[in-house]
């Protein structure tokens, strides 16, 4: 969802930064760019060890996730492209599922600003995972949700972490390049392409329930 659906990774960026500065780590957003994926609460663990416990690694997590909400309330927007590709995508019946480390929260802001329900048949949060990526679970739990195998689906990634996630659910995956170079991908498999945006890319129905992207 985030970097790949919108281009508000700098913004995450930013929250973080103010948030981890109030709780006494300095980090540039270079650092924050590098060392901050997947779930919250792992993410604070990771940073700080056992200097909170559950609950205020909860509501550090929480104040975080507020203060993204309030800055991009009125900036939200799709990427380019991606409206006509959501509208394309459902013209022909493709199931779509959204897989995020994002919290409910987020999740719900974004999909109720945009009006985007319509589109996607599940939603899996970082609320109801055990694992964040690069486990693959968030995309398993898509995956049986949508009665479609893993190995069969497609997955929209902008971070390493998330393609290093999808390649461990052996699901082939297009990167968009919001918030990451493509060389920051190299040792990574199953990569099919990396775009900007949805501008230049559209679905095309091959035949007995199969599609295929043309860029």
């Amino acid at each position: 969802m985030d970097g790949t659906m919108f281009n508000n990774m700098m913004i995450h960026h930013r929250a973080w930064q103010k948030k981890l500065s109030e709780l006494g780590l300095e980090l540039t957003l270079e650092e924050v760019k590098r060392d901050i994926h997947g779930v919250n609460e792992e993410i604070i663990k990771r940073l700080f060890g056992d200097r909170f416990n559950e609950a205020e690694r909860r509501q550090i997590a929480w104040d975080k996730e507020a203060a993204y909400r309030e800055i991009y309330a009125d900036k939200i927007k799709l990427l380019p492209g991606l409206q006509a590709f959501l509208d394309q995508a459902k013209e022909l019946k493709i199931p779509m599922g959204i897989g995020t480390a994002a919290p409910k929260e987020n999740a719900e802001f974004a999909i109720e600003a945009l009006e985007l329900d319509t589109y996607f048949k599940t939603v899996v949060h970082s609320d109801m995972v055990q694992r964040g990526k690069p486990d693959p679970q968030v995309f398993e739990m898509v995956s049986t949700d949508l009665d479609i195998p893993l190995t069969e689906s497609l997955v929209f990634e902008d971070s390493p972490t998330g393609a290093k996630a999808a390649a461990n659910g052996v699901s082939k995956s297009v990167i968009l390049t919001t918030t990451h170079t493509p060389e920051e991908f190299e040792t990574i498999g199953n990569i099919q392409h990396f775009m900007q945006d949805y501008e230049q890319v559209e679905l095309a129905d091959v035949g007995k329930g199969w599609f295929e992207l043309r860029f």
